[in-house]
């Protein structure tokens, strides 16, 4: 009996300390729900949107999400491709959309279009041709701001998709597309998907 109620006490004592807090104790219930309150909290600016308004085809406006960008850039990005990539990343959430160039839809090739658009530059629209607006580089070469171009399968040489670096370390390279699933999202180029059907590179004349 003795030694079942020292069993009892040493269990009381560790539940007490995991649920002691600010001088007084709490229930398992309502630890959980502290705990899950704390996290909405802390997740809360991650998840928080801006509004926009865009207009539609019949002319009317419409308020959609505008996401929050990503990382700070590094400070040896110039300032031009800094603001190309910034607003690619505002698009970040934008439903796919074959053809598309606003923020109720795009596709690959339309979304580096607006991007440019930011420092008036007039790339070409697709993918295609966006694949020769720039000198060609070596993958380990990449830095923010390059193009990296796709094919539909492992393998391909035929040129259908496009998106733009992001980030470049030599642990990792992170670009932005237009993913005919996701929409516009940031991906690992180093990921099998991708780099099985990675075809070539270029940088932009600016």
């Amino acid at each position: 009996m003795l030694l079942l109620l020292v069993s009892w006490l040493a269990a009381c004592g560790t539940t007490s300390k995991v649920n002691y807090r600010n001088g007084r104790y709490y229930s398992a219930r309502d630890m959980a729900r502290m705990k899950a309150t704390a996290r909405s909290r802390g997740a809360a600016p991650a998840t928080t949107k801006s509004k926009v308004k865009t207009s539609t085809a019949a002319g009317k406006s419409k308020t959609v999400a505008r996401r929050p960008t990503g990382k700070a850039l590094p400070a040896n990005v110039p300032a031009q491709l800094a603001a190309v990539i910034e607003t690619a990343r505002s698009y970040q959430g934008t439903p796919y959309k074959y053809g598309g160039t606003s923020r109720l839809g795009m596709d690959c090739s339309g979304l580096l279009h607006e991007s440019f658009a930011a420092i008036n530059l007039n790339i070409p629209r697709s993918s295609n041709e966006q694949a020769v607006w720039g000198e060609p580089i070596k993958p380990q070469d990449l830095r923010p701001g390059d193009l990296v171009f796709f094919g539909a399968s492992p393998g391909s040489s035929t040129i259908t998709h496009v998106g733009m670096v992001t980030e470049a370390s030599p642990e990792s390279v992170q670009f932005i597309h237009s993913s005919s699933s996701l929409g516009v999202i940031e991906n690992a180029l180093e990921t099998d998907y991708y780099l099985s059907r990675f075809i070539k590179a270029v940088r932009p004349r600016l």
